[in-house]
């Protein structure tokens, strides 16, 4: 039994429009209930909400579009002035019919905006037709002049015709509503998509040469190791392109049949381990994915830029860097016999305390006062540093790219102390 039901629209136009929007029928529903038929009024203003990756903006484009609804659809940050943002509802208003040739028409103001709109939608015959605003990204409004965002709240109101404007946002109502009051709109909420919701979303894709319940257990293991840390949609989709070939080896090559989940699960784990160490970052393109896929190289050395580890940091910075490195895995007792060229006679002792025989890199960073960085960065520059406010700002910009933590509190008498937190790798990249 079908989900949508609606007089207005044909059973088959329903059916095709659920099958485009999974696990979205009942927001689908109520826009349903709320636009009603084509000559009836709408609510003045939706406000649809939820977070990155929710489904909002492709629920509404899917839906104004399957029903044949007469729809502008602008983005917020392509458009970011108000007289960007309102010549291009215009404009889109007038190519609306493709009989008629569009012209760019000025509007400075929003009073302009409703005149010309009106003429618009007289011009184009929809005067008794719901014509939908969609305003994607819409928190962008909320940059532009106090008078946009009220304006299209009562845009119905101003201009005597029936539209209806849709803000679509990540961000809830309450960040929105002016301190000086304005028309409430309907507020719509887009949950997130749960794992259940993503397993059926992203089986739906699966390549025609192979079963729909292999790709559903591939999908399923994809999730087991992602989902705790990714659940955008769109990045688990790509996701899941990128890794399927490496995932059908075993069957390509006769060694293992769709059912042995077993050997399939063998050979997928390391390359799902190395796609976890650049979840969003993109490093590396799909094509140079594949090849190191095809290179099948050591699992957890990855060749892209978590391995290389570039990074553009100014001069000073990349000595801090190292310095803060060498500071943190040294023991203090040394800096004198490294950093120092007449340190004088080191006594050779076979005595050693038992938490030193383990490497320091496997017992991870040390804290440092600032003045033991300062120290160390003042012996491997070959030129004399001043202690000056940029050598200080560069500091605190490390800390702030998360390359060095600051450990203790602000207001501590001693002075701050830090830690690196970047790898050996890291420092061989820079240092070069």
């Amino acid at each position: 039994m079908p989900n949508l039901e609606h007089p207005a629209y044909p059973a088959a136009t329903l059916l095709h429009l659920e099958s485009l929007v999974p696990c979205r029928e009942s927001q689908v529903s109520m826009l349903l209930s709320i636009f009603g038929e084509r000559q009836q009024f709408s609510f003045p203003s939706i406000f649809i909400y939820g977070h990155t990756s929710s489904g909002k903006t492709y629920v509404m484009q899917t839906l104004l579009n399957t029903l044949q609804l007469p729809h502008v659809f602008v983005n917020c940050v392509e458009y970011f002035t108000s007289r960007l943002l309102l010549e291009e509802i215009l404009i889109q208003l007038q190519s609306y019919s493709e009989t008629e040739q569009t012209s760019h028409v000025p509007c400075d103001t929003f009073n302009d905006f409703v005149r010309l709109f009106k003429q618009a939608v007289a011009s184009q015959e929809l005067e008794d037709q719901t014509l939908y605003i969609v305003l994607d990204r819409a928190e962008q409004l909320r940059e532009m002049e106090v008078n946009i965002l009220p304006g299209f709240l009562r845009l119905q109101e101003l201009s005597s015709i029936t539209p209806t404007s849709l803000h679509v946002s990540e961000i809830v109502w309450e960040l929105f509503r002016p301190s000086t009051g304005c028309f409430e709109p309907f507020t719509l909420y887009f949950p997130d998509y749960s794992i259940g919701h993503l397993q059926k979303i992203l089986s739906q894709n699966h390549p025609p040469e192979y079963s729909a319940d292999f790709y559903a257990a591939y999908i399923n293991i994809l999730l087991g190791v992602f989902y705790m840390v990714c659940r955008d949609l769109k990045e688990l989709q790509h996701l899941a392109a990128l890794n399927f070939s490496k995932y059908c080896e075993p069957v390509v090559r006769g060694e293992a049949n769709e059912r042995d989940t077993r050997k399939l699960w063998k050979n997928i784990e390391p390359h799902l381990k190395k796609a976890m160490q650049t979840v969003y970052l993109r490093e590396i393109s799909s094509s140079q994915w594949e090849r190191l896929q095809r290179d099948d190289g050591e699992p957890g050395q990855l060749k892209g830029l978590s391995a290389h580890t570039h990074m553009e940091l100014p001069y000073y910075s990349k000595f801090l860097l190292i310095a803060a490195y060498l500071a943190s895995y040294n023991p203090v007792r040394t800096d004198k016999r490294f950093f120092l060229k007449h340190h004088g006679k080191i006594r050779k002792t076979n005595f050693m305390k038992k938490h030193e025989k383990t490497s320091n890199h496997l017992l991870g960073p040390k804290p440092f006062p600032l003045d033991r960085l300062l120290a160390i960065l003042y012996s491997i520059v070959d030129i004399r540093v001043a202690p000056t406010a940029n050598i200080f700002s560069q500091i605190t910009s490390l800390v702030t790219l998360q390359l060095l933590s600051m450990v203790g509190h602000n207001d501590q008498l001693d002075g701050p102390r830090y830690k690196c937190t970047v790898s050996l790798d890291f420092i061989r990249a820079i240092a070069r």
